[in-house]
């Protein structure tokens, strides 16, 4: 991902009650929806004790254009009733990034 400075993402921290009770194919659904959403640049999470999911957007209207989709405020709804315990979404500017990767070779 090779977004244009500066964009956005979205940390939404979490942790899970017990059970799946329809979470996991929510969950699939959710990153498809979003992948087709304007302004979605991309996604990355990982899941142990807690869960986190970093969301990149073009812009805050592209944020709140997600939040505000349909089928992704009936998860939201759900989440707060069955999946979980307790979360935290963070919405952070991001004006600059770098990597390495084992992979790179010089030039």
């Amino acid at each position: 991902m090779k977004p244009k400075f500066p964009y956005y993402a979205v940390i939404f921290t979490n942790y899970r009650t017990a059970g799946d009770n329809g979470y996991q194919q929510t969950s699939e659904r959710m990153m498809e929806l979003a992948a087709q959403q304007p302004g979605y640049l991309g996604v990355d999470h990982a899941r142990e004790e807690t869960g986190i999911t970093i969301s990149y957007w073009e812009s805050l209207r592209a944020i709140a254009d997600w939040k505000a989709q349909a089928d992704h405020l009936l998860a939201q709804k759900k989440g707060r009733e069955t999946w979980y315990s307790e979360y935290r979404v963070r919405i952070c500017r991001v004006e600059k990034e770098y990597a390495f990767s084992s992979d790179d070779t010089p030039a």
